[in-house]
């Protein structure tokens, strides 16, 4: 005779207990519902931003353990910050910074050398800032995309930064083992800096992918968040893009 199962929940260990996360670019958006994740997995936090205020609001929800208020493009700001910090850290997610659009033969030189090179020099900024204080098994997590591998007029900038990206995360990892250097790339995600790019066409692009993308919704900050605190719980991650776009590249 057996005996049935009593159906008592199991106790989970939070996945973050005890870890530093520095969220670069922690005042909304990804970077704030990673913040919010990470907290919730027992993670103290660290939020930088370039808007003092939003930055005090998100300080306060999290009880963050500090803020800085910088521009995360300025290397000589962001050194500064990193060799502020009085412990060691765990992990830093990077999520400041926005994709670029425009025909090429109509961008000002100067705009295009800024967007071609100012996220993959932003990863090296921070790769470099936070030698000898991220302790191993600990991360590096940075953002990148999946819209712009299809080639279209007004893509390229973005087209090239998307092919780009991944070998520069590579090869980090190699460089800075045994921590580990991990790329975020994603498609549409329902944010403000979405909405801000897509303006009046957001209910638009909000209902096209919900009646195309294979999963029928939109992918939100939170679907990212889990993924970037995943990445960080798992040990054996490291060197590698993980797409997150709902199936997006599956359609036309």
């Amino acid at each position: 005779m057996t005996t049935p199962a009593t159906g008592v929940p199991v106790q989970r260990e939070p996945e973050l207990r005890g870890q530093t996360v520095v969220v670069i670019g922690g005042s909304a958006g990804i970077g704030l519902e990673t913040a919010r994740r990470a907290r919730a997995e027992g993670a103290s936090v660290i939020l930088t931003g370039r808007n003092p205020e939003r930055l005090q609001q998100a300080a306060l929800e999290l009880d963050a353990q500090r803020v800085a208020a910088f521009d995360a493009n300025d290397p000589d700001s962001l050194h500064v910050f990193f060799q502020g910090l009085p412990t060691p850290i765990d992990h830093v997610m990077v999520t400041a910074g926005a994709p670029h659009y425009g025909p090429l033969l109509e961008i000002p030189i100067e705009d295009a050398r800024r967007a071609l090179t100012e996220h993959m020099l932003l990863a090296l900024a921070v790769a470099r800032s936070t030698a000898g204080k991220v302790r191993p098994p600990g991360s590096l997590i940075f953002m990148g995309g999946t819209g712009a591998r299809r080639l279209r007029v007004g893509y390229a900038i973005a087209s090239t930064v998307t092919v780009a990206l991944p070998t520069l995360i590579a090869s980090l990892a190699l460089e800075l083992a045994p921590i580990r250097v991990n790329l975020i790339a994603a498609g549409f995600v329902d944010t403000s800096l979405s909405a801000s790019i897509l303006g009046d066409d957001l209910d638009r692009r909000r209902d096209e992918l919900r009646a195309t993308l294979p999963i029928r919704r939109v992918v939100g900050p939170a679907d990212v968040a889990a993924l970037a605190v995943h990445i960080m719980s798992n040990t054996a991650l490291t060197g590698a893009t993980y797409d997150i776009d709902g199936g997006q590249q599956l359609v036309s």
